[in-house]
């Protein structure tokens, strides 16, 4: 299957400030795997962490993924292609997500223990379209107190960014009230672990 390369996006200027990350417009499930790949990207550029060929290949790559129903992330694309050694593979990603945050205007810390906490089954049982979407962007639901206050985490801060706006758009509309949501990031070993125990991957 060829696919196509998405054209790198135009850089912005250094001063540009913080951005929104852009709520997506209702469509299949897959189509906010490329909102996220789309604002990602774009972030990166901002952020000159990588070349425009390897943001260019590494979005050909998790299309292909997509193409199949495999999730894959943009950073964990990109550090692969940058050819990192294993014991730097971590911090590769923990340093790119940290420039992409920085791209951001809300704040997302890393959250190291998030590996221990027990999946929100009840949840995504409940809401079982954002357990989709979570999947698709690899952003797990990592704590959920009823639909009163509930998290999100990706090594991806845009990935979480995307779908705590999924979540408070989805609660509302069904029960008439704006939960508290963070969107906060993960160590790359937790997500792989937390993405192998919630979605399979």
């Amino acid at each position: 299957m060829t696919l196509d390369l998405l054209p790198p996006p135009p850089l912005p200027a250094p001063t540009a400030p913080p951005q929104e990350v852009r709520r997506t417009t209702h469509g299949s499930i897959w189509h906010y795997a490329e909102e996220c790949l789309t604002q990602t990207a774009a972030a990166v550029h901002n952020t000159r962490a990588a070349s425009a060929s390897e943001v260019s290949h590494a979005i050909a790559a998790a299309r292909e993924a997509h193409a199949m129903g495999i999730p894959a992330d943009l950073l964990a694309e990109i550090v692969k292609l940058q050819g990192h050694a294993d014991e730097h593979f971590s911090n590769a990603i923990l340093a790119l997500g940290n420039k992409v945050a920085g791209t951001l205007s809300n704040y997302q810390p890393l959250i190291p223990f998030a590996g221990k906490l027990l999946a929100p089954s009840a949840f995504y049982d409940s809401f079982d379209q954002i357990h989709r979407i979570a999947r698709a962007i690899l952003s797990p639901v990592i704590y959920a107190e009823d639909t009163d206050v509930i998290g999100t985490a990706s090594i991806n801060p845009v990935a979480s960014a995307i779908l705590a706006a999924e979540i408070d758009n989805t609660v509302f509309k069904r029960i008439g009230i704006h939960p508290f949501v963070t969107a906060t990031r993960l160590d790359y070993e937790s997500w792989t672990f937390l993405s192998r125990k919630h979605f399979e991957v």
